[in-house]
């Protein structure tokens, strides 16, 4: 495999892993950091302490505060911002692209304001021929267990075929096993939305309900998170794949997804401004859940789950008469 100068921007736990990932695997790799200090500490210590400890970085892994560097003469530019950080920083990561540099995406959410999925945003600020070529990056893997080397499979989806292939090749590796689709709305829907359920699963296990609550929800949320996809145009069976129920399982079930932890501590009596208050990280659920209503009111569709989570986390209505409404609704057959 060749080595590759690659730029990951947004230094939080996952670009971070995909750093390591990178480096480890051979590539020249500049992590951009936004505070300046943030980036100097990290470079000297050779560790981002507070979003990826114990995972040193490889020699190969530059840290800078100066996106322009980052990003100038690198084939391949990875976006992994917080959604609400990704248009402000690929506008200015733009003017410093090379005309031939594959921009991959690897934020989850949807835009506040515009309910625009990430794709949209990337059609807005990048150059019409980057954006054209630009891919999205996404599916179960958590940051701990992609840096420790453990094997994960993801999917990449994108519109230009060469361009899917020429990521696919270049950044698979032994134990990451990269996929590609060209449904790009429906991986970057299933990416988004799997935050918004994975609360209401930490919910349900916070309230003590088990596991037969939490199977309900998971096998209910997907089928929402199918109905808004296809109400988009996005193919139904991209939800049964790696972006979809893969990404979906791992967030409800596995104790290192952080909007499982939201919805967990929702259960278990904390109120919204305790738990934002006490988080390091951004769980991207809590702002996504508030776009998704909307974009469900938009689309005249039943989004019951989202529902339940909005009026908990944004509307104060109580998590047990949130749960009471929810499991109340009419019955209805499976397929609907």
């Amino acid at each position: 495999m060749s080595s590759e100068a690659i730029a990951v921007l947004g230094a939080g736990s996952y670009g971070t892993c995909l750093a390591v990932l990178f480096g480890n695997a051979g590539h020249r790799v500049s992590l951009y950091c936004r505070g300046q200090a943030s980036a100097a500490a990290i470079e000297a210590a050779r560790e981002n302490a507070a979003y990826l400890p114990g995972h040193k970085l490889p020699a190969s892994v530059q840290v800078t505060s100066d996106l322009a560097a980052a990003v100038h003469g690198k084939r391949f530019v990875l976006g992994v911002t917080p959604s609400h950080g990704t248009r402000e920083v690929l506008a200015r990561a733009a003017a410093a692209l090379d005309p031939d540099a594959i921009v991959i995406n690897a934020s989850k959410g949807l835009e506040d304001g515009t309910l625009a999925s990430i794709d949209a945003v990337y059609r807005d600020v990048l150059p019409a021929r980057i954006a054209a070529r630009a891919t999205y990056l996404s599916g179960p893997t958590f940051a701990s267990e992609l840096a420790a080397g453990m094997p994960a499979a993801i999917v990449l989806a994108g519109h230009d075929r060469q361009t899917c292939a020429e990521a696919q090749q270049a950044l698979s590796h032994l134990h990451f096993r990269i996929y590609t689709t060209d449904d790009v709305l429906g991986v970057l829907i299933g990416g988004a939305l799997k935050n918004v359920i994975a609360i209401g699963a930490g919910v349900s296990d916070g309230l003590g309900f088990g596991s037969n609550s939490r199977v309900a929800l998971i096998t209910r949320g997907l089928a929402e998170i199918t109905r808004f996809g296809v109400a988009l145009g996005a193919h139904a069976q991209t939800f049964a794949g790696l972006s979809g129920m893969g990404d979906l399982v791992l967030t409800c079930s596995g104790d290192a997804s952080r909007n499982r932890r939201v919805g967990l501590a929702l259960g278990r009596g904390k109120s919204m401004s305790e738990i934002l208050g006490e988080m390091t990280q951004v769980a991207e659920g809590v702002k996504t859940t508030k776009v998704a209503k909307q974009l469900a009111g938009k689309l005249g569709i039943e989004a019951p789950i989202t529902d339940a989570m909005y009026a908990i986390m944004h509307a104060g209505v109580p998590v047990r008469e949130a749960i009471h409404a929810l499991l109340t609704r009419p019955i209805r057959s499976e397929r609907d």
